[in-house]
């Protein structure tokens, strides 16, 4: 499996719902489309919103994984 460097980074740890989301749609609209973008939070709705965003706006969820409490999301803004 290739590993996926991320193009971009965004911290949202300590944000709480809607304001992860929010700033991952700001985020993503400065994008080229087909970059990479970690996302990094610690609000467990990100869990179920991260994924519905993408598959909303048609971005690839690459990767979702929790570590200690905080939620790594890798994305690829799609067309």
């Amino acid at each position: 499996m290739v590993e996926v460097k991320a193009d971009q980074v965004m911290d949202a740890t300590g944000l709480f719902c809607p304001e992860p989301v929010m700033l991952l749609h700001n985020k993503v609209r400065e994008m080229a489309i087909g970059e990479v973008l970690q996302l990094m939070a610690t609000d467990p709705s990100t869990q179920r919103d991260v994924p519905k965003f993408c598959t909303f706006l048609g971005h690839e969820l690459i990767d979702q994984k929790e570590e200690d409490d905080q939620y790594f999301y890798l994305i690829r803004k799609g067309e």
